[in-house]
């Protein structure tokens, strides 16, 4: 990516962040932000890492970074071990979606950006496991209904009738008697295919 001094100008953090007076982290924050806008803007090529990370990395990182914390409260990151959000994931759509450079386009998804469907290509991922993927409503509805069904089958008379189902199959030996209906119905298919 071209770094020219034209292209990338420095977003002022206040935009971003309303920080309190007690808040260090915000004070700092607007410091670099007012010393970034007050000056020249440093050449990218011969400036010192701080001065290349605080007017060319953090205007553009820093708001990512808040969107990816409001994000992630959303998706209650913060309340659980494990959820099916990943911030590299959100950042990189974010990023690319706020490029300058692609100002006038449409939003792209995560896995519609090329790079990435290029990367999933020789790099794919294991599926998401379904219990990251449900929500906490269809999660409990599949455990009541895996609970109930199991409270049925512990009933005496359901057990009595599943155990003389089993005997009749065993009895009758009803799966020898259904593969060979099957097998004189497939040949009666065939033969009323050929008369055609």
């Amino acid at each position: 990516v071209s770094l020219e001094a034209g292209i990338l100008q420095p977003l002022c953090m206040e935009q971003f962040y309303r920080a309190s007076a007690a808040n260090t982290v915000g004070q700092r924050l607007l410091s670099i932000c007012e010393a970034t806008t007050s000056s020249e803007p440093p050449d990218p090529k011969t400036c010192s890492p701080r001065e290349y990370l605080e007017y060319y990395i953090f205007p553009i990182l820093l708001p990512g970074m808040a969107e990816l914390l409001h994000q992630a409260k959303k998706e209650k990151c913060f309340e659980r071990k494990r959820t099916k959000f990943i911030a590299c994931d959100f950042l990189t759509e974010w990023l690319y979606n706020q490029n300058p450079k692609r100002k006038d386009e449409s939003f792209t998804e995560f896995f519609s950006i090329p790079f990435v469907s290029d990367w999933l290509k020789d790099h794919p991922r294991p599926p998401i496991p379904l219990s990251l993927l449900l929500s906490e409503e269809e999660a409990s509805k599949v455990i009541q209904s895996f609970w109930r069904g199991y409270r049925v089958r512990c009933d005496p008379e359901v057990q009595e009738l599943r155990e003389w189902q089993k005997q009749l199959r065993e009895d009758k030996n009803v799966i020898k008697n259904l593969k060979e209906f099957w097998i004189k119905q497939e040949a009666k298919g065939k033969l009323t295919k050929l008369d055609i």
